[in-house]
């Protein structure tokens, strides 16, 4: 308990560091900030904040900055094996350039239809101030969220995914080219009877990665027929039904890509209860390569993205823009390359 004039103080505030240093509150507020004060000066009024337990308030230097040093994070789902993977980085460089994170986890911009009632209390947080730039990670290609931010001149950046037409930084990976590598390494192995759990198509990510897919079976002079392809969340329910259709087919894919690791691993659990091996009887490839991929109980092959270099890299790029250190047409998309990592859910077909 900290006592201030014999009464027990609850909140000390830079009133109290003045008394206690002999100085003015405004002498205490550049001493904190080490702006125009002596060294002696600062030394004091630090030794005073110290011994009170004085901690600066930023909402009181917010008022005076007008920035809040606040980012936010869009994402749908914390339960979901992917976002940790892009936040814990995100916020670790965040505080090195020294900003806080706070989390929005509205599913606003990937469940639900894009109008304007829906997004409307995702944007009312967004914007009222309370954050100096935020992180997109969820926006479908008809998103409004970013092109009201557009208009309204909130910073932000685009991370894994990005939105035709809305012009503004991000950090992606080449989607489709990453596909493309997993489609062209089944068809060297071997396939032709090739399936697809595919992702949403009014995302970036799930249209891309098609896109990959596709181009490289037409490459090969493979057809990807409809009834051999499956659209959903990247969600392991998604890879559970997926596959479960897909092995109703007479005769069934000999492998079957999927648009993500957790699509893959429900894909892979399905395939298992129902009792195929793999890669046996089929084989399976994801996307992301999240930790998870590579534990013995699954090591599934799959298309390696830089989770913590994309975050890093939005988180940069954010910050750059938020404090105007570039011109406002001087975009920046970083786009990362995938790489395959094979492991055991790829073999060749049956029989070969």
């Amino acid at each position: 308990m900290v006592f201030i004039d014999g009464k027990p103080g609850l909140s000390v505030t830079s009133h109290d560091v003045a008394r206690r240093a002999g100085v003015s509150q405004s002498t205490v507020s550049r001493a904190l900030r080490n702006h125009r004060v002596s060294r002696a000066t600062r030394e004091r009024v630090l030794a005073a904040a110290d011994e009170l337990g004085y901690v600066p308030s930023e909402i009181g230097r917010s008022l005076v900055t007008q920035n809040t040093r606040t980012v936010g994070i869009v994402v749908t789902d914390l339960t979901s094996v992917f976002y940790p993977h892009i936040v814990a980085p995100l916020h670790d460089e965040l505080a090195a350039l020294g900003y806080r994170m706070v989390i929005f986890t509205e599913a606003v911009e990937s469940d639900s239809p894009a109008h304007e009632e829906t997004v409307k209390p995702l944007l009312e947080r967004l914007l009222d101030r309370s954050i100096d730039g935020v992180v997109l990670t969820t926006s479908k290609l008809d998103g409004i969220v970013p092109r009201t931010l557009v208009e309204r001149g909130l910073p932000f950046v685009f991370l894994t995914r990005h939105v035709d037409g809305v012009i503004a930084d991000g950090a992606v990976v080449d989607n489709s080219l990453g596909a493309s590598l997993a489609a062209s390494e089944a068809v060297r192995l071997g396939h032709t009877r090739i399936g697809a759990i595919f992702g949403p198509s009014d995302t970036s990510t799930g249209r891309d990665r098609e896109r990959g897919v596709r181009a490289a079976l037409t490459a090969a002079g493979i057809e990807l027929p409809v009834e051999r392809t499956f659209h959903g969340p990247f969600s392991v329910e998604a890879g559970e039904i997926g596959i479960a259709k897909l092995l109703e087919l007479s005769p069934a894919p000999t492998v079957v890509l999927c648009a993500s690791d957790t699509v893959a691993i429900g894909a892979y659990n399905a395939a298992l209860a129902a009792g195929r091996r793999i890669p046996e009887d089929i084989s399976l490839v994801g996307f992301d390569d999240l930790p998870i991929a590579c534990w013995e109980v699954f090591k599934l092959t799959t298309v390696h993205q830089p989770m913590e270099e994309m975050a890093r890299a939005a988180a940069g790029l954010l910050v750059e823009r938020i404090e105007g250190r570039r011109e406002a047409a001087d975009v920046r998309q970083v786009v990362f390359e995938p790489r395959l990592v094979v492991r055991r859910t790829l073999g060749h077909p049956p029989g070969q």
